[in-house]
């Protein structure tokens, strides 16, 4: 896939736009950014239609706010390592601010997930899984070098995927 394009959203999360061949559908990596130094080139080297968009977000609600501002496939959520579930998780209301004076409140309760794709892997707690799964979002935890591998084989299982 091309990189097409850079940003940052709202919420100071760096964004990145990658485009495959025409047609496809459109898919959400996202990531710490302690997990996401390796992913543009992963991303950059994988073979497919549509178009990823990577973000790297600290807490949810800038996930929570790209999957309404864009409606996607599915979200790869990287981990430090591939889950195939996770249970509800609640976690406390805070207040945060970014670096640019937005203030915003997030927390919240999100629900219970499972995985879109097995990637194999255990049952673990991820936040970032569970708010997209609130939100009726597939959803797989891949580890950031099974992040390339995951997107491949869930546009293989895709019509019109890959």
């Amino acid at each position: 896939m091309n990189h097409t394009r850079t940003w940052t959203d709202l919420y100071g999360s760096a964004c990145a736009l990658f485009e495959g061949r025409a047609g496809g559908h459109r898919w959400l990596v996202a990531a710490p950014p302690e997990l996401a130094g390796e992913l543009p080139a992963a991303l950059q080297a994988l073979d497919g239609k549509g178009e990823v968009r990577l973000l790297v977000h600290e807490g949810l609600t800038p996930l929570l706010a790209a999957l309404h501002e864009s409606p996607v496939r599915g979200v790869v959520v990287v981990g430090e390592r591939a889950l195939t579930a996770g249970p509800e998780v609640t976690l406390p209301e805070r207040e945060v601010e970014d670096g640019g004076g937005v203030v915003y409140r997030e927390g919240g309760t999100f629900t219970a997930w499972t995985a879109a794709l097995d990637l194999g892997g255990a049952e673990g707690e991820c936040p970032a899984a569970s708010a997209a799964a609130s939100l009726g979002v597939p959803v797989v935890v891949a580890a950031p070098e099974g992040v390339r591998a995951a997107l491949e084989a869930w546009m293989d299982a895709t019509p019109h995927g890959r």
